[in-house]
C-alpha cells in the first residue's frame, strides 16, 4: 500500500489560538483613521502587514492611505503579550499528532512576536510564517502558495484552520486547499463554500482537531 504524503495544518494565530492582551498597531491605527475599519485594515493588509521592516516611506505611505497625521503614528510600540484561549494546547497536541503544524498569519513586522509564540506553542507547532515574513497575507493565494512552497507540501494534503471567513477560508478554498473555519457559535456566511467546497465548521480549536483526526484516520484507511 502507498504511503500518502504528509500531512501539513496551517493555523491562523490571532482569534484561533489566542487573543493578545492588549491592541498592537493595527489596532491602533484602524482606531486613528477616520476610514471605515474594514477599509482601514484592507489597506494595512496590503501595504503594512507586508513589510520587514518600518522604514520612514512605509510609515509615510501607510499615513497617507490611512488619512492619519505621521506624528500619530506609534513608534517603538512592542509587541502586546499572547494568551492562548483554553483548551488551545491540548487540540494542537492533538494535531500535531497526526500532522505537521506551522502558523500563517496576517500581522505586522511590531506586532509579529514569533520568539514569544515560540516560547508557548514549540511543542507542537513546528514553524511561524507571519505575512511580514512571507510579504504576503491572506487571503491572497500567494501567503499560502509561500508556506506549501517552502515546506515542499502536497496541495491536497493541506488542511488550513482560523476564525476569519474572509482571510483563512475564502483565501484557502481560492488556494485550492481544505478548510476549517474556526465559528465560535457564528452563523456561517455562504453557505456555498461549505457545500461547493468542502468547508467544514468547528466551534472551536478541539473540535477542528477532531476533524483533522478523522481525515487523517481516512487517509491511511
Amino acid at each position: 500500500m502507498t504511503t500518502p504524503p504528509p500531512l501539513l495544518v496551517t493555523v491562523d494565530v490571532g482569534g484561533t489560538l489566542g487573543t493578545a492582551d492588549g491592541p498592537g498597531l493595527a489596532m491602533r491605527l484602524t482606531e486613528a483613521s477616520p476610514l471605515a475599519p474594514a477599509k482601514a485594515r484592507a489597506i494595512m493588509r496590503a501595504g503594512l502587514h507586508t513589510q520587514p521592516e518600518l522604514t520612514d516611506s512605509v510609515v509615510a505611505e501607510v499615513c497617507e492611505a490611512l488619512e492619519v497625521p505621521p506624528d500619530a503614528f506609534p513608534r517603538d510600540l512592542p509587541p502586546a503579550p499572547f494568551r492562548l484561549f483554553p483548551g488551545t494546547a491540548e487540540a494542537l497536541r492533538r494535531i500535531s499528532a497526526v500532522a505537521s503544524v506551522v502558523t500563517l498569519s496576517n500581522v505586522t513586522c511590531v506586532d509579529a512576536d514569533t520568539e514569544g509564540l515560540r516560547e508557548l506553542l514549540s511543542g507542537w507547532v513546528s514553524d511561524f510564517f507571519p505575512s511580514c515574513r512571507i510579504a504576503h497575507t491572506k487571503p491572497d493565494p500567494r501567503a499560502f502558495h509561500a508556506v506549501i512552497d517552502h515546506l515542499g507540501a502536497s496541495p491536497s494534503r493541506v488542511i488550513h484552520v482560523g476564525d476569519d471567513w474572509t482571510c483563512d477560508i475564502v483565501g484557502a478554498v481560492e488556494s485550492g486547499i481544505k478548510a476549517i473555519w474556526i465559528s465560535r457559535g457564528r452563523q456561517v456566511p455562504d453557505e456555498r463554500l461549505i457545500v461547493d467546497h468542502g468547508v467544514l465548521v468547528a466551534t472551536d480549536l478541539a473540535a477542528a482537531a477532531t476533524h483533522i483526526e478523522h481525515f487523517a484516520a481516512r487517509s491511511v484507511a
